[in-house]
């Protein structure tokens, strides 16, 4: 039991944390760092793009001039190592997959710590606590937040209704259903069966899913397990589906070539990220025509893949203090609530329960589905894609390799894994 004197002390720190809050809220102003000048490297995904579309308004609320810098996401990866290999402070802000680089950045000093400003230099409306606790544990390291979330995403099949029904096919409810149900799609369609993604950094994306949901895992007691039973039928299953069924030239998919072919009308099934979602219904015809459900479940249940993409500040950034108001301005509850209506699915509850949310996706049945399945996704989904190690962005190489190797008949599914563990070894022992 408290006591009365203690309840006392503690109401009077919490009525002076409340008044010292009130305080930085009441003094903050969004023109603190007006005439300031912040550079953003940015991936040119739908998140980022979206983002420059509205670089106007960001600065003309703060007075800051935005320089961006855009590439493909491979691009940009490369542009952010020659930047911060070289301690450079001409990038400011970077998009990031704590998923993927976030011990690796974090444990070479890449992300500045934003957990000062996340307390003492936030807008009145910001609310920082309205991210989900997952995401925020995602992007911490070590005690240092690194990344405010931008977004909530995973892959997602994607499959056409009107052909499915034309050749009688039901919606798949297993990852063998899924195979059966291309196979029947390349004797009926006059269309590519089945595309998801081939190009090797990119695959263990997709691949992920397909590996828990065979059984599968990546690591056992310390090491790679790529050669175990269920990873090695993963593979397969994976490689076989492209060679059989995927586009010409599918070892070069990621997702660009994906929505153009689905989006297009040239692909009966795409297994392919949530953020896709606006693009592929920009016509029309897809919103018509288009089912959206998660991976289906294999032999080991379903696992299915969930990450979110972050904004970080660089640890060598001469203007932190400014980029700390580009950040706050992308995450905030207004910004969010504008991308979820153009299909980026919002990292913030209170933007998935407004009213305004709720409204668009009444408008369309496949809009109800995609946010269906991203629930599924956020309550059942693992963010581990590739090795939990530092070294992550690496393994996922191998990965994609040992699968290009079984697609493209160079290696069987024993030599592509055997190569890839002895490398993973290699690295998870230098981890």
């Amino acid at each position: 039991m408290i006591s009365g004197k203690a309840s006392l002390l503690s109401a009077t720190s919490l009525i002076v944390a409340v008044m010292a809050t009130g305080a930085i809220a009441a003094d903050f102003d969004w023109k603190a760092h007006e005439g300031e000048k912040v550079t953003f490297l940015v991936n040119s995904n739908p998140i980022g793009n979206l983002l420059v579309e509205h670089k106007a308004e960001f600065e003309e609320l703060t007075g800051i001039e935005l320089v961006v810098d855009g590439y493909q996401e491979q691009q940009m990866r490369q542009r952010l190592m020659t930047v911060m290999n070289a301690r450079s402070d001409e990038v400011d802000v970077f998009m990031t997959l704590p998923s993927r680089e976030g011990m690796q950045f974090a444990a070479a000093g890449w992300y500045k710590d934003l957990s000062d400003y996340t307390r003492d230099d936030v807008s009145p409306d910001y609310d920082f606590s309205g991210f989900g606790k997952a995401l925020i544990d995602a992007a911490t390291f070590d005690g240092k937040f690194t990344g405010v979330p931008l977004n909530l995403e995973g892959p997602l099949l994607y499959y056409r209704t009107d052909v499915f029904e034309k050749c009688d096919i039901a919606e798949p409810d297993s990852i063998q259903a899924m195979a059966d149900a291309a196979a029947k799609l390349k004797d009926c369609a006059d269309l590519t069966p089945y595309a998801t993604r081939g190009l090797a950094p990119a695959l263990p994306y997709t691949f992920s899913g397909f590996m828990r949901n065979m059984g599968g895992q990546y690591m056992v007691d310390g090491k790679s397990a790529l050669c175990s039973d269920d990873s090695k039928k993963a593979i397969q299953l994976y490689a076989d589906l492209l060679k059989n069924y995927g586009p010409p030239g599918a070892v070069n998919y990621s997702f660009q070539q994906l929505t153009a072919l689905y989006g297009g009308g040239r692909s009966a099934m795409s297994y392919e990220s949530s953020n896709e979602f606006g693009t592929i219904m920009e016509s029309g015809e897809r919103e018509k025509d288009t089912a959206i459900i998660p991976l289906p479940a294999g032999p080991g249940g379903s696992h299915p893949t969930v990450i979110g993409w972050a904004l970080a500040i660089s640890g060598y950034s001469d203007n932190a203090d400014a980029a700390w108001y580009f950040l706050q301005w992308a995450s905030s509850p207004e910004m969010q609530a504008k991308l979820a209506l153009k299909g980026i699915a919002p990292p913030r509850p209170a933007v998935a329960d407004s009213a305004d949310y709720k409204a668009w996706l009444s408008e369309s049945p496949v809009r109800q589905q995609w946010q269906a399945a991203l629930s599924t996704l956020a309550s059942t989904g693992s963010s581990q894609i590739g090795y939990p190690i530092i070294g992550n962005p690496e393994s996922r190489q191998y990965i994609g390799q040992a699968v290009g190797d079984v697609l493209l008949g160079s290696k069987t599914v024993d030599e592509a894994c055997a190569a890839a563990d002895a490398s993973l070894n290699d690295l998870i022992a230098r981890d």
